[in-house]
């Protein structure tokens, strides 16, 4: 049977902002940015090449919009430093700057110029690498040139960020539709 109002009905690309499940989840992916590194660093794994505290935040941008993407990108690092020591805090303020900008960046393009996820995620992904070159430029003082902190802290992440590019937006769109649902 036609049902004339869910034909009208455009689903948005993101969810809602302040409705308790939203800002539950969004309180769950800061959760999971501070406890993915702290378990990595644990376990020895690779944090640069794997880039833990990413993953939420752009996941929370393409989920929740510019405003939830920059709220978990802001506070995940604080709840990280509490719970792990990580950042370290001569690198905090930049990375709080870094992963703001993702989250923000990857939430106004997906929610406010409703951009295809994928293209969400690559343009914050570049835009967070930029803010993080600039802050680091700008604010923070290397022990060695900025030419080897940039390729010790920039290059290691490429394979990881491609793969944020890919599996992302898939994950993004089943929690958006199953949220819709």
């Amino acid at each position: 049977m036609y049902n004339k109002e869910s034909a009208l009905t455009i689903k948005a690309p993101t969810l809602a902002f302040l409705s308790l499940r939203s800002l539950l989840s969004q309180l769950f992916l800061i959760v999971a940015a501070a406890a993915l590194p702290a378990i990595m660093h644990l376990t020895g794994a690779p944090v640069r090449f794997l880039l833990p505290m990413h993953w939420p935040v752009i996941l929370a941008g393409l989920v929740f919009g510019w405003r939830g993407g920059a709220a978990v990108g802001f506070l995940s690092p604080f709840a990280s430093y509490l719970v792990s020591g990580m950042p370290l805090p001569g690198i905090l303020p930049a990375m709080t700057i870094e992963l703001t900008a993702y989250g923000l960046v990857a939430g106004l393009l997906r929610e406010k110029f409703c951009l295809k996820a994928f293209w969400s995620a690559a343009i914050a992904i570049l835009a967070g690498r930029f803010v993080f070159i600039l802050t680091v430029l700008l604010f923070v003082n290397t022990a060695f040139g900025f030419s080897e902190y940039f390729q010790a802290a920039m290059i290691p992440g490429i394979p990881a960020a491609i793969v944020q590019i890919i599996a992302l937006p898939f994950i993004a769109k089943w929690w958006v539709n199953s949220a819709q649902h």
